[in-house]
C-alpha cells in the first residue's frame, strides 16, 4: 500500500503560485500495486483453444472416461460438457496477441496441478441446469487437485512446459495469474468404490501424504490414521475432501507447491475459496510466499456479496490480500442486465472512503466468470459494462468470450463453461462489444489515472455517470474526465464542479477543450458509449484539492 503524505505547506504553496510548487506537489494515488497496471483475462484453460491435440488424452479414464463428456437433458440446440475438450498452454500462448491487442495485460489460468484421471462416480449425477452436483464430471477445470507439486498432463506440449509458458507469455507482454486451491483436493468420498486418485494427495516425491479412503468425513480417524490428518473430519463443498487449516504440514504443503510455481514465472495468484479457510493460515502462507518473492499480488475468491465478511481477508494483519468484488459485481449485474437502470445503484459500493476493504482500488473487479451465470446483457448492455469496469476503480477482470457475448447468461451446466475455440477467435472482430471492449481497454492501458487514480464521482443519476480519476506522483500529474452514458440516445453533459482550467484533450480523438478559470466542460456522448477528456498537468484548484487530499487521508478501512 502506498503512504501518501500531504503537506499543508505543499497546498499553500500551490495555492499561492509559489516558484517552487513542482517541488511539493501532493501525491494522489488510489494504489501504486503493479498488477494495477493490467487489465486481466480470466482463461479457462480447457475451455479456450486446443493448440495441440497430442496432449488430449482421449482415451483416458477407462470405464469412467474423462474426454467429451456432454451433459445430459440439454434442450434442442443447446449444449453443455463435463469432460475435458482438449484446450492448453499451447492454445493460449497462440492467441497472446489477441489478448494483447485487446489491451490486457495479464490473463488468469485455472489451476495447472495434477487432476484425477477418471470421470467421478459418487455425489448427485449433472444434470442440465444442475447445481452442486459432480457425478459424471472430470477434473477439466483444474480445482481437483491431487498432486500440487505436478503438472497436469493435459496443459503443456514439448518445449512447453509451465517455466517455458511464463516466459513466453510475458515475451508476449503478458502476465500469469495462477488460480490456486488450498482448501480442498478432489471429490473424495461417496464413491460406490473406491476411484484412484480422488480424496489422495501426492507430494514433490510422489508419496501419499493424505488418503480419505473413500469414507465420509465423520468416519475419518486422524488421531490413529496418518492418512486422514491432513482433512477436518467434516464435510464443507459438496464431497470435496476438506483441507485442515490448523495442521502445520497443510501449510507447509501448499506453501511449498505455490512457491515451486511462483518459481517458475507465476506473476500473481488468484486464491480460491479463500473464505473456507482461516485468515491466520492465509496470513501465515502469503508471508511464506512474500518472503521469497516481495510484493506478490494475490486476490481472493469469497463467494460473498456482503462487504463486510470479504474486507476482512484485504487488511495487513490478515495477510493483506486483495479479493474478487462480489458486492460491487451484484450491482453491475443489477444495473447493465436491465436497461433503464440507474447509474446511482453502484456508488455506495464503490467504498472510497472509510470501507471494509484496505484499499478499494486494489479489488478485482468483474461481471461474470466461471461459478456463476454469464452476464445476461444484450450487446449495448456489455458495451456499458466494460466502459464502466475499465474506467472505474479496481482492477478489471473479463471472462474468456465475454468479449463477444459468448453464451451470455449461461450457468455452470448450461454453457457457461463451453468451448471457445479458435474460430470464434478469429471472428471476435466482428462483434460489436469486442471493438468497443478493445478501445476502452487500451485507453485504460496507456493511462495512468485510470489505472492507478483516486476516483470523485460528480453525477451518478439514471443513464448517466460522471467521475474523475486522478493521479499525481513522481512527474505523472494525470487527471482523467470520465462521462458514461448507457442510454438509446446521446447524452449532454455540463461539468463544473471542481473542473480545473486548462486545455482538456479528448482520449478518442485530437479534439481539446479549453476551458477557462471557474468554466464548465460541455460534451455530447453518444449511446451507449464513453467519453475521457484528459488534463496532463497537476491539481491546482483548492476545492479539488482539498477533496483528494480527504478520499486519501480516508481511502483504506479505519483502524481496527
Amino acid at each position: 500500500m502506498i503512504r501518501t503524505t500531504v503537506l499543508a505547506l505543499a497546498t499553500l504553496t500551490l495555492l499561492c503560485g509559489g516558484a517552487h510548487a513542482a517541488d511539493t506537489t501532493p501525491e494522489f494515488v488510489g494504489t501504486d500495486a503493479p498488477m494495477a497496471s493490467n487489465a486481466i483475462y480470466f482463461v479457462m484453460t480447457d475451455r479456450f483453444v486446443d493448440g495441440d491435440p497430442s496432449n488430449d488424452q482421449r482415451h483416458q479414464g477407462g470405464a469412467h472416461p474423462t474426454f467429451d463428456v456432454p451433459v445430459a437433458g440439454a434442450p434442442k440446440g443447446e449444449s453443455a460438457n463435463i469432460g475435458y475438450l482438449g484446450g492448453d498452454f499451447r492454445g493460449v500462448l497462440d492467441n497472446a496477441a489477441y489478448i494483447r491487442g485487446m489491451g490486457f495485460g495479464a490473463v488468469w489460468i485455472t489451476p495447472i496441478v495434477d487432476n484425477p484421471d477418471q470421470a467421478f462416480t459418487g455425489g448427485d449425477p449433472v444434470s442440465w441446469g444442475s447445481k452442486f452436483t459432480d457425478r459424471g464430471k472430470t477434473g477439466f477445470h483444474g480445482y481437483w487437485g491431487v498432486n500440487f507439486y505436478q503438472l497436469d498432463e493435459h496443459l503443456p506440449s514439448k518445449n512447453l512446459d509451465f517455466r517455458q509458458f511464463t516466459t513466453a507469455m510475458r515475451a508476449q507482454g503478458l502476465k500469469t495469474v495462477l488460480d490456486i486451491v488450498a482448501n480442498h483436493g478432489s471429490p473424495a468420498f461417496s464413491m460406490p468404490q473406491a476411484q484412484p486418485m480422488f480424496g489422495q494427495i501426492y507430494d514433490r516425491d510422489g508419496k501419499l501424504v493424505a488418503d480419505q479412503q473413500n469414507l465420509p468425513p465423520y468416519e475419518l480417524d486422524p488421531v490413529r490414521n496418518p492418512l486422514h490428518r491432513f482433512y477436518h473430519a467434516y464435510d464443507d463443498l459438496v464431497q470435496l475432501s476438506n483441507n485442515d487449516d490448523r495442521n502445520p504440514a497443510v501449510l507447509d504443503y501448499f506453501a511449498g507447491a505455490y512457491n515451486q510455481w511462483a518459481d517458475q514465472g507465476a506473476d500473481a495468484f488468484r486464491i480460491d475459496t479463500i473464505s473456507h479457510m482461516s485468515t491466520t493460515f492465509w496470513k501465515q502462507f502469503a508471508a511464506r510466499i512474500r518472503a521469497k518473492h516481495p510484493g506478490f499480488f494475490m486476490f481472493g475468491e469469497a463467494f460473498d456479496y456482503s462487504p463486510d465478511n470479504i474486507g476482512q481477508y484485504t487488511w495487513p494483519e490478515n495477510g493483506g490480500i486483495s479479493v474478487l468484488d462480489f458486492p460491487l459485481r451484484g450491482r453491475i449485474a443489477d444495473v447493465f442486465e436491465h436497461p433503464g437502470s440507474d447509474y446511482a445503484q453502484l456508488l455506495d459500493r464503490l467504498y472510497l472512503t472509510n470501507g471494509p476493504y484496505q484499499n478499494p482500488y486494489e479489488l478485482v473487479t468483474f461481471y461474470d466468470n466461471h461459478d456463476m451465470a454469464r452476464l445476461a446483457a444484450s450487446d449495448n448492455g456489455f458495451i456499458d459494462a466494460n466502459n464502466w469496469l475499465f474506467t472505474a476503480r479496481g482492477i478489471p477482470a473479463v471472462y474468456y468470450g465475454s468479449e463477444t457475448g459468448f453464451e451470455r447468461g449461461k450457468a455452470e451446466h448450461q454453457g457457461n463453461r463451453n468451448y471457445y475455440g479458435q474460430q470464434r477467435i478469429d471472428a471476435a472482430a466482428k462483434s460489436p462489444i469486442y471493438r468497443q471492449l478493445k478501445r476502452i481497454a487500451q485507453l485504460r492501458e496507456n493511462t495512468p489515472a485510470l489505472q492507478r487514480g483516486l476516483m470523485l464521482p460528480l453525477h451518478f443519476a439514471g443513464n448517466q455517470a460522471a467521475f474523475y480519476r486522478v493521479y499525481q506522483k513522481g512527474d505523472v500529474h494525470q487527471i482523467a474526465l470520465v462521462l458514461l452514458n448507457k442510454g438509446d440516445a446521446a447524452a449532454s453533459f455540463d461539468v463544473g464542479d471542481y473542473l480545473q482550467a486548462g486545455r482538456w484533450t479528448s482520449a478518442f480523438g485530437d479534439k481539446a477543450v479549453d476551458v477557462g478559470t471557474g468554466g464548465k466542460l460541455h460534451a455530447t456522448v453518444a449511446a451507449h458509449d464513453v467519453q475521457v477528456y484528459l488534463l496532463d498537468a497537476p491539481a491546482t484548484r483548492p476545492d479539488l484539492i482539498a477533496e483528494l487530499t480527504r478520499l486519501t487521508r480516508e481511502r483504506g478501512h479505519p483502524p481496527h
